[in-house]
Order: structure tokens, then sequence, then C-alpha cells
């Protein structure tokens, strides 16, 4: 009997988020188990809706969302992605420089097929949100990470990003705020950033899906508006600051110097042709989401349920002997230290499998994103505080007896 096996480019590819870990949550929760999810940040699982303007102009939309669309993009929808790019600052936005896609997960790997031939090498911040590293292999190339420093409050070590640029390197991916740790970057970061890649003539790839979630005040700078010059791609959408996951709307612009980009531009192009057009009826909710970000900022604000869920897992986790984490400016999660000699922990993804099983808690380890010791995990801090009080009071329980070995 023939047996067909997964191709090769995918024997290092992985997503924890839902991998293993997960398949045992979902074992359980079958058992008539109830298990608190804290591995994904999946909004609407925790009781965010998406706002009922969005939902009203796709709703009444639904009849002209009916065929195939611009493969860019519907155009009211780009026409409203343009004027949020100029109210930014970014410069000589233009419309055919806009792709909207389904979700950034699509854009993401779009860019990635379109740029990278075997061996070609982009650098990945760690801890990363694990798409990009995924994306890049399976696309042939070579995912080389640089480090993001705890002690700086997570802000990426400029000195590794600069020892690891080769003749190979081709672009500079940026996640901020980021995933996993919830670190805003500085502007003088970014700044340190843009001036490699002009030095090197690299891409800056920008993950700015949490551009628009940041707390106690601090400014997300836009990566296209650092130094102009530079050809930047960045990556937004209607996920997580308009509370739509599922509705798998992105967009990706490009900015700075397109010129010495047009075949990779045509390359983009040609992609986005092949998958015909990104979900029409959701593209109907872009101008809505761009026009008000008055729901997601009044969650951020003290007294605002993301700022408060955000709050009370920092203080319980800095309570428990053994965790401590910095404090995210943004995004919707934090990733915990964890003392390994305290626990004898030499297995990161064990921990969270013995934390599931006996808890009922699911993480996600931080190895799962990368991260080179297994000495981190990461907290989703979407579900209501007694929820997360709960949860973090299972961790600490769990904790108090576990040693491993």
């Amino acid at each position: 009997m023939r047996i067909f096996e997964k191709a090769v480019r995918l024997n290092d590819v992985f997503y924890d988020i839902r991998g293993p870990v997960v398949k045992e949550a979902r074992r359980l929760e079958a058992g008539g188990e109830k298990v608190i999810k804290l591995n994904i940040g999946n909004p609407a699982a925790f009781g965010f809706n998406v706002p009922d303007e969005i939902l009203g102009d796709i709703i009444a939309n639904l009849k002209n969302a009916q065929g195939y669309g611009d493969a860019h993009g519907l155009l009211a929808a780009r026409e409203a992605i343009l004027r949020d790019l100029q109210y930014k600052g970014v410069p000589d936005p233009g419309m055919d420089d806009i792709f909207i896609g389904n979700g950034v997960s699509e854009l993401v790997m779009m860019a990635m097929q379109s740029l990278l031939n075997p061996g070609d090498e982009i650098l990945i911040p760690i801890p990363d949100y694990p798409l990009w590293t995924a994306a890049v292999t399976v696309c042939g190339g070579r995912a080389v990470h640089y480090i993001c420093d705890e002690s700086s409050d997570w802000n990426p070590d400029l000195n590794d990003m600069r020892s690891k640029i080769t003749e190979k390197t081709k672009g500079i991916v940026v996640i901020n705020p980021n995933n996993p740790t919830g670190a805003v970057y500085s502007r003088d970061i970014l700044e340190g950033i843009a001036a490699m890649a002009r030095q090197h003539g690299l891409i800056v790839f920008a993950d700015e899906i949490y551009s628009r979630i940041t707390y106690d005040g601090i400014k997300h700078f836009p990566m296209a508006t650092i130094e102009p010059d530079n050809l930047t791609i960045s990556f937004d959408g209607l996920s997580k600051a308009w509370l739509a996951a599922g509705f798998r709307s992105a967009w990706m612009v490009l900015s700075g110097n397109k010129k010495i980009a047009a075949d990779y531009f045509n390359g983009l192009e040609m992609l986005a042709n092949l998958r015909l057009c990104a979900n029409m009826p959701s593209q109907f909710g872009i101008q809505a989401a761009l026009g008000s970000n008055e729901n997601i900022n009044r969650l951020l604000l003290p007294g605002g349920r993301l700022r408060e869920q955000r709050d009370t897992v920092v203080t319980m986790i800095n309570k428990v002997p053994g965790l401590s984490t910095v404090i995210p400016s943004g995004a919707l999660y934090c990733f915990p230290k964890i003392e390994i000699k305290r626990f004898n922990i030499t297995d990161d993804e064990k921990f969270v499998m013995d934390l599931l099983k006996e808890q009922r808690l699911l993480l996600v380890q931080g190895t799962g994103f990368n991260w080179k010791d297994p000495d981190h995990f990461r907290i989703v801090f979407l579900p209501d505080k007694d929820t997360l009080a709960d949860a973090m009071q299972r961790l600490g329980n769990f904790l108090e007896h576990y040693r491993q070995g």
C-alpha cells in the first residue's frame, strides 16, 4: 500500500497555539470536563462583540457582496484604509499599494511567497508569533531569530539583530505591539531598526495588528513613519481592535521606496489574482471600523474591561512564588517567567500539559513562540476578571507542589 507523508518543508513547522496540548483539552471537553482556555486571542469566545455599526454595514451590503471583487480589495474599504494611513502620517500611500486579505495570516504568507527563494533569510523576533516563522519556513526561507530582552521590557536587542544580518538577509519582521509579550517599542528602538534596514537594504515587515491596543497612555509609532524612504510592508486588520477575529479581514500596505520592489509587487499582484479576492462581505465593515476607535478605547482606559483584566493577571502572577511578569503595555497577552530550577522544569510543553490535566487550565508554553528556554508561558487576558482570578488561583495551587521529573 502506498503511504502519503506530509511535505518535507513542513517538518520544522508548528503552531502550538493549537498544538498537542489543545488536542488534549478537546479530549477532556469531549468527556464533559470544563477547561479554562487562555491559549488563543479570540475575543468572541470571551463575550466581546463586534461593534453594531460594523455588523450593520456588513448586513446592509450582503446583496452587494455577491460575486468576485477586485483582487486588491473593495474600493470603498481601500479608500478608508488610505485615509487612515494619511492620518497616521504614512508617506505617499497609494490605492494600489493596499491589499486586503483573509486575515493577516493569508497576507503574511503572500508576502513571503512572493519574496523568498530557497535559503533567503528573514529576521524574526523571539519570542515570536509563530505564524511568521512558519510562513518563512513553508516558503523555503530560513527564519533567523533575534532576541527581545526581558530585562529591557521585551524590547528588541539591536546588537543581537545587527549581528545576525548576512548577505542572505532580505527583511526584518517587527511585531509591535508584540505578541506574546505585550511590549510596545519605543521610538528609539524603531529608529535603530530602521537605520539597520536602510544600511543593509532590507524590507521591514511591520505586524501592527495590535497598534490600537495600548495601555497607560503608551503611544504606538507606525513603522512606516519612522524612516519614510525604507521599503516597509505594514499589516493591520479587524480581528483585534474591532473584535472581529472570525471575519478574516485584514490589509497589507506597501510604503517607502517602492521603486526597488516593482517585480516583488508584481508577484504580490499575481498571488492576489490567484486567490481571486478576499472575503467580500467582511470588507464592507472596514469603512465603519476605521471611522471610530471609540469601542476599543473604552476598554483600554482605567476602569475599562481589558485594562482591568490585564491588571488582575499581572498582580496575581507576581504574587505566585516562582513567577514574575513584565507589565504588558499593549496587546492582549502577558509572558510570565517561571523559575525553572525551583520546579525542575526541563520541558515546558510537559509543564503546560501537566497543568491542563490537573487544573483544567490551558496555556501555551514559551517554546511554542520559539523562545529558547523552557522558562516562560503565555497568558491571554481576555476572560472576565473572575475567570482570570480563578485561573491564576489554579496556577498557584498547581505550583505549590509541582516538580518535574
